[in-house]
């Protein structure tokens, strides 16, 4: 017989009451004081087969916890091991004050990420092992639960470099793709950094505004072309504060492992992960409603032919559009689209629905006849 799933319990007020037996069975409690419900451990429950993540147990408790269970402590980290939700950009830049350029070296996300690169990038330590890994199975879980409010078919993917600048055509025409497709009910999803990945959700922002708020946009972010530039994440906040969104969501995915490029802060919802060959192959996994490739370099190619892989065997079900927005980058300068047209005639891959244009709109034709 099939086992119950396990009940995520993350509030005092969600907490369960026992069985007729008087056991609690299969719950995962997360960051749960105890202490502050001395009623509810003075009744005595029993718990078997139940996870307690960074809860903090009374004494008297300990002997009702079944051999059964897990217990992870809370681990001291400066992030959640156990966070039950995805971030956003108030949460990562927690601590910035845009008047204080300085004061990025203080925010959450750059503070996790000093101590990443302390302990080290390809780390030992056991303790600090598992807590990224469980750091990022929460991530997973955070993001699973985030998708199942939409339809799969729904969510898109932008994929390109991250050193296209705001000023750049190319920068324009992906972040407008992104706002049309947002408006016409697609999820926008991207690696979550700068570059192409900002001008993805910049876009889905933006999206249900004005072509002239468009563009105020645009030229309030032009003082700061790329990551690298002072007021970058300043200029961005600038204009999210200007042009609040309340109706549309999109969801970026980033790294510390390439903690050196900020998350962008126009996504919404954010899963970042340490690991990024998880982060990549979630990405790629979700973009079930097909896949827009932007010139980008190495990181860009990878991910081409890692979704490519996906289409043929069918890993996560049936193939999805893979579409090249710039038919010299994608034919001349890296001849990405005639090898995979040539593999793909020659039956070395299948289910491959491969389209390279110029036209940003035929790119939102394409993504939208996608059945």
């Amino acid at each position: 017989m099939d086992q119950i799933p396990y009940r995520e319990i993350s509030e005092i007020s969600q907490l369960p009451a026992p069985d007729a037996t008087g056991i609690i069975s299969r719950y995962v409690f997360q960051y749960i004081d105890f202490n502050q419900v001395p009623q509810y451990v003075a009744a005595g429950h029993l718990f078997s087969d139940c996870c307690f993540l960074g809860c903090d147990i009374p004494s008297e408790m300990e002997g009702r916890i079944g051999q059964t269970c897990l217990i992870f402590p809370r681990m001291g980290r400066t992030y959640n091991v156990f966070r039950t939700k995805l971030y956003d950009g108030e949460t990562l830049y927690a601590g910035y004050d845009p008047e204080n350029e300085e004061s990025y070296s203080t925010c959450f996300d750059a503070r996790v990420y000093a101590d990443y690169i302390e302990k080290g990038q390809q780390c030992d330590d056991i303790r600090e092992t598992l807590g990224r890994t469980l750091h990022d199975r929460a991530m997973s879980s955070a993001m699973r639960e985030f998708l199942s409010r939409f339809d799969e078919r729904q969510v898109v993917a932008i994929m390109g470099g991250h050193a296209l600048q705001r000023s750049e055509e190319g920068y324009r025409k992906v972040a407008l793709i992104s706002k049309k497709l947002t408006e016409k009910g697609k999820l926008m999803a991207s690696g979550g950094g700068p570059g192409a990945m900002e001008a993805t959700h910049l876009g889905a922002w933006m999206a249900g505004r004005s072509e002239a708020e468009f563009d105020e946009a645009m030229q309030i972010l032009s003082t700061a072309q790329t990551f690298r530039d002072e007021g970058w994440l300043r200029t961005a906040l600038e204009v999210m504060h200007k042009y609040p969104q309340h109706k549309y969501r999109s969801l970026g995915i980033p790294t510390w492992f390439y903690g050196h490029e900020p998350s962008t802060p126009f996504a919404t919802d954010i899963a970042k992960y340490f690991y990024n060959s998880l982060r990549e192959d979630t990405l790629l996994a979700i973009a079930k409603g097909g896949i827009i490739y932007s010139p980008g370099s190495a990181g860009t190619i990878q991910e081409i032919f890692q979704d490519a892989a996906q289409n043929h065997y069918e890993t996560f079900g049936a193939p999805s559009p893979m579409v090249f927005l710039d038919k010299e980058f994608f034919t001349r300068e890296i001849p990405i689209y005639p090898l995979l047209e040539d593999l793909l005639a020659r039956g070395k891959y299948r289910n491959l629905l491969i389209s390279v244009t110029d036209d940003p709109e035929e790119a939102i034709d394409t993504v939208l006849s996608f059945q």
